[in-house]
């Protein structure tokens, strides 16, 4: 062999590992900090390719989330543009609503459009931007689907512990909240969805019945997808805690508490040891700064909103919406 050969290292390496993620670019310092984390942690013998969704990203935010690059982990961008699809969801999301303001933005709605905008890959791994990874997440993406799972999720935690919720999924979205699943952190398989149609049922539900829901994107996907979800290990999606178990694998820091807004919240410190390998950190800490008693409390009124128009939506006498 000639010492002037060029092939790719990587070419000897398992197939790429996708990871999505989805973003605007006020959301551009936590994901830094979740792929940072994915960095850290992943097999060196691997190939990752990290791809951001977004709406538009400054220079800068690309400058810093370019600089997480490594010998095995690639970054590409994906700007959602105009489609019909897009200009649906856009158009559902402006709607007016109620309390339920947390989930008003397209963004949310991204990783549906993976399927479609991705047929080289058969499956993929979406993570939200507010979790932070202690284990390889290629050992997710390689978790086997049955024939007809078409996801691979964790049932949510927060509907499981707090009553509105769990009555709200149990009648208004019709799905056992036992069954109920958390859409923060998914495994995909890209040609059963494209098989199906995913986006296209999608948006022709958001179309006919225009629903205010509490968590629109989610609830969707456990509409279309019941029965067809395999249930993750919640090692792949745990909320913070004072003693994590010692299986964890990802943690996600989802709804309530985070820490680039408060202080002394549960597993702070693997989110900040994250961030400091970003150059997002000093933007953060300030951002913790400026978080003052007036923000805090507005916070606490969304969330409490959030979970009275759960209890007033339960009272429904059967699903708002039917497949």
């Amino acid at each position: 062999m000639s010492i002037f050969a060029t092939g790719n290292p990587l070419d000897k390496l398992t197939k790429v590992v996708p990871v999505f993620l989805a973003i605007n670019n006020d959301y551009a310092p936590y994901a830094a900090a979740a792929i940072h984390s994915l960095t850290e942690k992943c097999d060196k013998n691997r190939y990752y390719r990290v791809i951001i969704l977004h709406d538009g990203l400054s220079l800068i935010s690309r400058i810093r989330l370019r600089s997480l690059v490594t010998k095995n982990v690639a970054l590409q961008f994906k700007k959602i543009t105009n489609s019909l699809y897009l200009k649906a969801v856009i158009k559902y999301c402006a709607r007016e609503k109620g309390a339920g303001d947390f989930f008003s933005s397209a963004v949310y709605y991204y990783r549906f459009f993976i399927p479609r905008l991705f047929p080289m890959y058969e499956k993929g791994v979406y993570i939200d931007s507010d979790t932070i990874l202690l284990g390889d997440i290629g050992e997710l993406f390689d978790t086997e689907l049955a024939e007809d799972e078409v996801v691979a999720a964790m049932v949510d935690p927060k509907v499981t512990v707090i009553p509105e919720f769990r009555d709200y999924v149990d009648r208004a979205v019709g799905v056992p909240h036992d069954e109920y699943v958390n859409s923060g952190v998914m495994l995909m398989d890209l040609k059963k969805m494209r098989k199906m149609h995913y986006l296209s049922v999608m948006v022709d539900l958001i179309e006919k019945y225009n629903a205010d829901l509490v968590a629109p994107d989610q609830d969707y996907l456990n509409i279309i997808l019941q029965g067809k979800i395999k249930f993750l290990d919640p090692c792949w999606n745990t909320e913070p805690s004072d003693n994590l178990p010692k299986n964890t694998e990802l943690v996600h820091f989802n709804l309530f508490n985070k820490p680039w807004r408060y202080t002394d919240v549960p597993c702070e410190d693997l989110f900040w040891n994250a961030a400091k390998g970003t150059g997002f950190y000093g933007d953060l800490k300030r951002q913790q700064e400026a978080f003052d008693e007036e923000k805090q409390k507005e916070d606490h009124e969304k969330v409490a909103a959030l979970i009275k128009k759960a209890g007033k939506l339960s009272q429904v006498k059967s699903p708002l919406i039917k497949k």
